[in-house]
């Protein structure tokens, strides 16, 4: 797995650009907010947004990540503050100075209602408020490299319809290490194919960059609020119109984990259900039939919670549990069928394919991909893991 620092290319200290220009962004005191850059006509490349609350003991290493890029084109930083209590808006305005004197004008608003409007809401204000041609997006709590925006810039003008990631450094180092692993080291192919599993977006969204327009094209985030998974949402309305997923493989972010993060207040089995519903929308209805590899508890709920049509379109389970094998087959003892339907469960060297895939990654040692590889599959054609 590639590592990083914080460190420029160098390994000298990185320092400050020349300021390229100044231009104070204006302030929405009621948190309002005019589309695409507002009144002023400002000819920015790339609009930073970051949604901000309750982040005061990270923005300091935040901002001055960005004071520290090498981009030499224009850029602005847009901040959305969604009712912070502990100073957040007034760390980031102690920034303004900084930040134009390197060359990048700055764009603040917020709320101070009782409540947040959650994340979805704040996103959607910073990018309405921002005018840049691409939006490069950031978590508060999160450090970009020196040179994660030129080369993302660079990645998006050959793929204008992508949605643009690179690889990340997770801090605590170890925390999540398989997740890490999965985020940095999955193919470009396996970008768009391994879309359906249970780690998300194959692309992170603290490492989301990609052109306004493409941004328009899909839609803003979802604003359902506290427990909705906006980036998952947006990721699949993305993919669902076509758009690609591009990582620029260098690491060109700090991922900070910690259990403040918004993402640990969405429960699985909201994830679980939006899963199940682009995976059928995007693959099954398409098929005639398939095996769910896995005659475990994974396997059955995932087939539980087909449609009815596309549960017909089981042939099979596959696994190598002997004592599954020897059963002979999965009774569906909720269904209100009569006779209630079964369903065979196989030695996957005898089951055909297409597979759906619910067997975790890099859990056996090994085993599990080797069995796989035998089979001289094409994955995205073949089968596709949702595990």
């Amino acid at each position: 797995m590639s590592t990083c620092s914080l460190e420029h290319p160098n390994g000298q200290e990185a320092e400050s650009l020349p300021a390229k220009r100044l231009c104070k962004g204006e302030c929405a005191q009621d948190g309002s907010v005019e589309g695409g850059g507002g009144k002023a006509s400002r000819a920015v490349e790339v609009s930073i947004v970051i949604p901000v609350h309750n982040a005061s003991c990270w923005l300091d290493e935040c901002l001055q990540g960005i004071v520290d890029q090498d981009y030499t084109g224009s850029m602005e930083l847009s901040v959305y503050d969604d009712a912070s209590t502990d100073g957040s808006r007034a760390i980031v305005e102690g920034w303004r100075e900084r930040l134009e004197r390197r060359g990048v004008s700055m764009v603040i608003s917020g709320h101070d209602s009782a409540q947040p409007r959650g994340v979805g809401h704040a996103k959607n204000q910073a990018v309405s408020q921002s005018s840049g041609k691409y939006l490069c997006f950031q978590d508060a709590d999160d450090v970009m490299m020196p040179q994660r925006i030129h080369l993302q810039y660079e990645a998006c003008l050959f793929n204008s319809t992508s949605l643009i990631g690179c690889q990340v450094r997770r801090d605590p180092e170890g925390s999540t290490e398989r997740y890490t692993r999965w985020i940095n080291n999955i193919s470009q192919d396996q970008l768009s194919t391994q879309v359906y599993t249970s780690h998300g977006p194959t692309v992170i969204m603290p490492t989301w960059f990609c052109s306004r327009h493409w941004f328009q094209r899909v839609g803003t985030f979802d604003e359902g609020g506290k427990g909705v998974p906006e980036d998952l949402l947006w990721f699949y309305q993305s993919v669902g119109q076509g758009g690609g997923v591009v990582r620029v493989d260098q690491c060109l972010l700090v991922y900070r984990y910690h259990q403040q993060a918004a993402t640990h207040s969405v429960l699985e089995e909201t994830i679980w259900n939006l899963r199940v519903a682009f995976l059928q929308e995007r693959v099954i209805n398409q098929w005639e039939s398939f095996t769910i590899w896995n005659a475990g508890k994974q396997g059955r709920k995932l087939y539980r919670c087909l449609s009815s049509s596309n549960q017909k379109k089981v042939r099979a389970f596959c696994d190598v549990d002997e004592n599954k094998i020897k059963k002979g087959f999965y009774t569906y003892e909720e269904s209100k069928e009569r006779p209630k339907p079964q369903i065979p469960v196989l030695h996957y060297r005898d089951a055909s394919p297409p597979y759906i895939i619910c067997v975790k990654l890099d859990m056996t040692g090994g085993v599990f991909e080797e069995n796989l590889k035998s089979l001289h599959l094409e994955e995205g054609v073949d089968y596709y893991h949702f595990n």
